[in-house]
């Protein structure tokens, strides 16, 4: 049996370990480390979930150190994914670490030098740049079809974005802003496309819809304006929409920016506009790029599945549709890929990762500085502390 540990046991890492299980039976979840320990024990018995197997701690330092594992997952909330990383880093152990991979600079930077002396395979929970999409643009810009790409053009207009303002993501001291929460993904597909360094950044954000002056921590339940309300958990329903969250929206605590956009520059020149919403509906979702050469233009969108070149000097477009029927796990497939390439790891049939650290690493890095760019108004350099 493959022994696999959780630190964080919320609702993305039990999907992905339930997706792990799925794929390779002889992968077993042995330990969870959580500070509801008990009332995991408790959902899970209550589900029928046979817990014999699992032990269960309050503390991922307890769990280390009393067991052998193969590789451990970490999907703590965002702020502690640098601090439990760390010490599977430091047990040298495969990790699987949840995104954003840090919060603030000073955990970027030790999570980078601990990486730096650890021996650890790490997979970063990036699904989007092993999708089928991402995966046949890169084939086609890679084989000069287009010729160098020389702009794009991103966007994620994110049609479910109300996760974000009613749920626990609204706390912006936990969230650290959605550059970190969201463009972290679409950065890492476009950096890892492009295969070239983003050398600066200017950016800026707005907020302008999820915000008010109902009062700290109102939930809707308690609020006397449910039925005009357009946030309301009814209203919602009402227009085709499960609720995510308890809060209020319109609330004086309510965090995150509910929109926002980034110019990234690149070392050959070329320069990447990228932008994110947050308050747009249904069919109003989209969520892809266009990379631009001299040749021809590749496009493509993750809610239609298809990818579109169009050359430049002759008469032709061609459409790549890809095939969604048989995806499983999520995000286009993604997640399903990185689970396997993560059991593959710890099974010891490869010790490549296809979303390493140093994408992470440099992704949050990307954002940090987007992030610091939006509050000071100024371009900033993508570069460490200390670097020039």
């Amino acid at each position: 049996m493959t022994r696999v540990a959780a630190i964080g046991y919320g609702l993305q890492i039990r999907r992905l370990l339930g997706i792990m299980e799925s794929q390779d039976e002889s992968c077993k979840v042995a330990a969870i480390a959580d500070v509801r320990s008990e009332a995991i024990q408790n959902e899970l018995i209550k589900e029928g979930v046979d817990i014999s197997g699992i032990r269960f701690y309050e503390n991922a330092d307890d769990m280390l150190a009393q067991g052998d594992y193969a590789g451990v997952f970490v999907g703590t909330r965002c702020s502690l994914h640098t601090p439990m990383a760390l010490k599977v880093l430091a047990a040298n152990l495969p990790l699987y670490v949840e995104k954003p991979i840090a919060t603030t600079m000073s955990d970027l930077v030790r999570l980078r030098d601990a990486h730096q002396k650890s021996t650890s395979p790490v997979v970063v929970s990036f699904p989007l740049r092993v999708t089928p999409h991402v995966q046949l643009v890169k084939e086609i810009i890679d084989s000069g079809l287009i010729g160098t790409v020389e702009h794009v053009q991103a966007v994620n207009n994110v049609a479910y974005g109300g996760v974000y303002f009613h749920y626990w993501y609204r706390d912006e001291r936990e969230t650290q802003g959605l550059f970190l929460q969201k463009a972290t993904h679409d950065l890492d597909y476009l950096n890892y496309v492009l295969g070239t360094k983003p050398v600066r950044v200017g950016a800026m954000t707005a907020k302008q819809i999820f915000t008010g002056s109902k009062p700290a921590g109102l939930m809707c339940k308690h609020c006397d304006e449910q039925e005009i309300c357009q946030e309301s958990p009814q209203n919602l329903r009402k227009a085709g929409e499960e609720p995510i969250g308890e809060y209020c929206c319109f609330a004086e605590d309510t965090g995150n920016e509910d929109s926002g956009s980034a110019l990234v520059q690149y070392e050959s020149g070329m320069h990447v506009n990228y932008s994110q919403n947050f308050f747009v509906r249904k069919k109003a979702g989209a969520r892809g790029a266009r990379f631009m050469g001299y040749k021809g233009t590749v496009e493509f969108d993750w809610h239609s599945n298809d990818v579109k070149v169009y050359m430049h000097h002759t008469p032709r477009v061609v459409t790549h549709t890809i095939d969604t029927s048989a995806m499983t796990g999520g995000h286009g497939g993604g997640d399903s890929a990185l689970i396997a390439n993560f059991i593959d790891i710890m099974k010891g049939r490869t010790a490549e990762s296809v979303a390493p650290l140093e994408a992470g690493l440099l992704s949050a890095l990307v954002c940090l500085k987007a992030k610091d760019s939006a509050e000071t108004g100024a371009f900033k350099e993508i570069c460490w502390p200390g670097d020039h």
